[in-house]
């Protein structure tokens, strides 16, 4: 049972890990994101950038499963989601971050048109829109990334990000 305001919300961000909406999170709603992902910018998964995405999205689920799957089904349920991953990591959001990086790091390449390093707002908005993101969320966020206004985002806006999102109750 979710009791404080904080667990409400971080339940509420369940779902944007659950891909395929059963109700739990595996490897497979990783690996949907990933293919997502390649599929909205044209990459192949054959391909070096596909690739590292594949990789990515196999350690950040491991290092879910590592934190949360408590009964070791090769699942996370809402309830271990809020109870297992949510509580140990609010403590320690660079932990979460360090679990998402190569993810994060390889949907920043996929997305990276002009390979400079960064994704541009509209490229950052479409990441967000493929992992399911309603499109005035995904252009707020990817504004709101963009903190110095130059149009880009990178990988140490968007891990930073990532992280107190799902653990800063704000």
């Amino acid at each position: 049972m979710v009791s404080t305001e904080y667990e409400r919300r971080i339940a509420a961000r369940f779902a944007g890990f659950d891909q395929d909406g059963n109700g739990s999170i595996d490897r497979e709603d990783f690996n949907a994101a990933a293919k997502a992902l390649l599929t909205e910018f044209g990459v192949t998964a054959r391909s070096d950038r596909g690739q590292a995405l594949y990789v990515g999205a196999e350690a950040f689920w491991q290092g879910m499963a590592g934190i949360a799957d408590r009964d070791g089904d090769q699942r996370i349920t809402r309830e271990e989601f809020v109870g297992g991953a949510v509580k140990r990591l609010r403590d320690s959001p660079d932990r979460f971050a360090e679990i998402a990086r190569p993810f994060l790091h390889a949907a920043l390449a996929v997305a990276d048109g002009d390979a400079d390093g960064t994704a541009s707002v509209p490229e950052t908005v479409r990441v967000l829109r493929a992992l399911g993101v309603d499109t005035e969320v995904a252009m707020t966020a990817a504004n709101m990334l963009d903190a110095d206004g130059d149009g880009k985002v990178g990988e140490a806006e968007i891990v930073n990000a990532f992280a107190r999102y799902f653990t800063v109750p704000e």
